[in-house]
């Protein structure tokens, strides 16, 4: 009976794509704070190319976050 209430199938499905995204936009939000953190520290020391390294680092990982926050968006709209 309860099976004809609740589709299991589509909420595990949903679920998994939840926990998925969650872990995923945080990691990659964790790697901008890191770029950004070792460019400040990397900058102070003098050491430019490491610095740059990490600031594209940071910028890459920014524009990733923004734009998985922008795609949970578009699809929590469309739906």
């Amino acid at each position: 009976m309860l099976a004809t209430v609740v589709d299991t199938g589509a909420l595990l499905k949903t679920v998994a794509a939840a926990f998925i995204a969650g872990v995923g936009v945080t990691l990659i939000f964790s790697l901008a704070i890191l770029g950004a953190t070792r460019f400040a520290e990397l900058n102070r020391d003098d050491r430019p190319v490491a610095a740059a390294s990490f600031g594209a680092l940071a910028v890459i990982a920014l524009a990733a976050a923004a734009a998985a926050v922008t795609i949970g968006i578009i699809v929590m709209t469309t739906k």
